[in-house]
């Protein structure tokens, strides 16, 4: 056995007789459950089997985890569900021998332990966690399937219906103790300990628990519909049956099959395979690769940033300084009042401690965030980003006043959301320093940050920002120094027009749902709520320029009355705790079918003139941006995608005949002649 070698795992027999399977994929930073890795398991369990080890135990050799998943990229590979459906069942049958091997067989997990990492921990009789740096989850509904090697229903036996549940239907992950607290794995133990905690448990294997009483309960024919229903009614809330199929499949075959492993396991393979090869799972698979190439553009050797100072204590400024203090940089942030700095400590200790939850760590992590007001940061600064009021002259005044006080090598980025730099840059004795960094309200929700480079930007202050933002877990997206650049341009015309249909007389809510049913996270008006209608107004008249956008004179009134939105609690909506109170929908002059058009040809319409803009450097950049800076409904893969699938001509059309209607803001843009999008 010791002497057989495999490309992806090492076999190693020790002198108590556990065989020990390390995995390490060649030449990536993380393991993954490709094919030739499953074709090499199933010789290796087969063997096992027959050599009756006294136990066995996983383990990877990467530092960055355990098993990420299975290899996305053979998702795509697949030209029929009967391919997909053989794949998966010969997964499932590897899987279901390493469940039958006689002796103890034991995951050693560290890191990420996704997806179909985590699906083999579960085929394991034991699953033992490194504590401090586990991370244990099912995320298949990100990608529009849900586990497809047995973990749906190993799942339930080892947590409990309500709990793995709830872990599928999320997609989101759980630590080692929270792990540890539901059941998925038998213990939680400090890294020194891992190797030890596994021989102890083959040499003395524990007992499992047992799942609460009332799971017999909730399993019985007669109620397992009512918790399906009350379930469904829960993801419908977030995701529409018809544009996100998966987390509803997940709750049939638990409604259908728990009471039968068998029929549940080839249930799963037979649903996983379908949904595979169905719309939404292929963009959504398209949405990760996506944010991939976005991460792959933050990789420097060579970035070497350690403090950072902000300029501009409000929600932006203050948000970004917590969130990179957060990330393990030292951050200095400067404001001229003390209460607005004290607010932003307030902000930090909340976030800090819901997202740390250890006490020790939150007051490491504030002691990083130091408020300061006189700016003494700014000397030690390898960073200093600006996010003060947008103006252009307040902007360039800042810059004269602190250069002078940067070392030579700092980089200045610029929080402006619609600002080009060459507006800015003049202000500055070494423009080549300056460079934009925009990010997106609320910084610790949204994953986008646009890094806006100008004609006078060097490589090094863009490499700098696209590194930084990797660095601070956020998806660099380099653009041209436009007018709002590529998300606030193509984001502007759909809000101006959702503005225009409320001054029509359609209720704000009417607009708000037309476009949820389209599949947007948020709706318009709420949207510019959110943002704040005093920024959506300034990015409105900066755009306005060089934009057929029309101010609207609601939009002013409202921030003449410091009606601003989510921030004032009053905007085209009342916020009550944070949240929009909507009022019923009354008539609306304008059917749902022409608001929906409307919104969504104005945004689709500046995406192409993006696109001939070359405002992004391709068309999977333009994508990634809108779908990671507004939320546009992933399940499309982006809008030149969803242009490619409803048709080009369709969708020109349609345009020309909302022009002839509403006039010269619906004129299509010469880009529809002149460029094909492709996927």
């Amino acid at each position: 056995m010791a002497k057989k070698t495999y490309k992806h795992w090492k076999v190693v027999k020790d002198d108590e007789g556990i065989a020990w399977l390390h995995l390490d994929i060649p030449k990536s930073s993380a393991n993954t459950l490709g094919e030739q890795t499953l074709i090499e398991l199933d010789a290796i369990i087969s063997t096992l089997a027959e050599e009756n080890p006294k136990g066995v135990v996983f383990l990877s050799d990467k530092e960055s985890g355990f098993i990420a998943g299975a290899d996305i990229n053979e998702f795509t590979t697949f030209d029929s569900e009967d391919a997909a459906l053989e794949n998966i069942q010969r997964a499932h049958s590897i899987f279901n021998n390493i469940e039958k091997l006689p002796c103890p067989t034991i995951a050693l997990i560290h890191g990420f332990c996704l997806g179909g990492g985590l699906e083999l921990a579960l085929a394991c009789k034991y699953r033992i966690a490194e504590q401090d740096s586990a991370k244990l989850g099912l995320p298949e509904v990100k990608l529009g399937i849900h586990p497809g090697f047995g973990g749906s229903i190993r799942s339930i036996e080892r947590m409990g219906s309500f709990a793995a549940l709830d872990l599928m239907l999320t997609g989101r992950t759980l630590d080692a103790r929270r792990a540890k607290r539901t059941g998925l794995v038998n213990y939680a133990v400090p890294e020194r300990h891992l190797l030890k905690a596994a021989r102890e448990t083959v040499l003395h294997p524990p007992h499992t628990a047992k799942l609460p009483w009332w799971e017999t309960l909730i399993r019985l024919s007669f109620i397992r519909p009512l918790v399906a229903n009350m379930m469904r009614k829960k993801v419908a809330a977030r995701a529409a049956k018809e544009h996100y199929p998966a987390p509803y499949a997940i709750i049939d075959l638990w409604q259908k099959y728990v009471g039968n492993r068998e029929a549940y396991l080839r249930e799963e393979a037979k649903s996983i395979a379908h949904l595979l090869l169905g719309y939404t799972a292929q963009n959504l698979i398209r949405v990760f690769k996506l944010s991939e190439t976005l991460k792959s553009l933050g990789k420097d050797k060579s970035f070497n940033v350690k403090h950072i100072h902000v300029i501009g204590g409000g929600v932006m400024g203050g948000d970004i300084a917590i969130w990179c203090a957060l990330q393990g940089f030292d951050v200095t942030i400067q404001d001229q009042r003390h209460e607005t700095l004290a607010a932003v400590l307030k902000r930090a200790a909340k976030l800090y401690q819901r997202k740390l939850k250890d006490r020790r760590k939150v007051k490491n992590t504030l002691d990083r965030l130091m408020p300061d007001i006189h700016g003494y940061g700014l000397t030690k600064a390898d960073v200093v980003i600006e996010a003060i009021f947008e103006d252009v002259e307040v902007k360039s005044n800042l810059f004269r006043e602190i250069e002078p006080k940067l070392k030579r090598t700092t980089i200045i980025a610029t929080n402006t959301s619609s600002i080009p730099l060459e507006e800015l840059a003049p202000a500055l004795k070494k423009p080549d320093r300056l460079v934009g960094l925009h990010f997106f309200n609320p910084v610790a929700k949204m994953p986008l940050v646009e890094i806006v480079v100008g004609n006078k930007t060097s490589k090094k202050a863009k490499q700098t920002a696209m590194a930084l933002t990797k660095h601070i877990r956020r998806l660099p997206l380099p653009v041209t120094s436009t007018p709002g650049f590529l998300v606030n341009r193509i984001l502007m015309p759909y809000l101006t027009e959702a503005v225009t249909l409320y001054e029509e007389g359609v209720p704000p809510a009417l607009i708000d749902k037309v476009a949820l049913k389209f599949g947007m996270p948020m709706g318009p008006i709420e949207l510019a709520d959110t943002v704040g209608l005093d920024i959506c107004l300034k990015v409105a008249e900066n755009l306005a320029q060089s934009m057929p956008i029309s101010i609207s004179k609601t939009l002013q009134e409202l921030v003449n009355k410091k009606q601003l939105g989510k921030k004032t609690g009053k905007g085209f909506y009342e916020f009550k705790k944070g949240k929009a109170v909507k009022p019923s929908i009354s008539n609306s002059p304008v059917s749902d079918e022409d608001i929906q058009n409307r919104l969504i040809a104005r945004l689709l319409n500046e995406t192409i003139a993006c696109l001939r803009e070359k405002v992004a450097e391709s068309e999977d950049l333009i994508d990634a941006g809108i779908i990671f800076g507004t939320g546009f409904a992933p399940f499309t893969g982006g809008p030149l995608h969803y242009i490619e699938y409803k048709g080009q001509e369709n969708l020109l059309a349609m345009l020309r005949q909302l022009e002839q209607k509403y006039g010269d803001r619906f004129k299509p843009d010469a880009g529809w002649e002149s460029i094909q999008p492709s996927q």
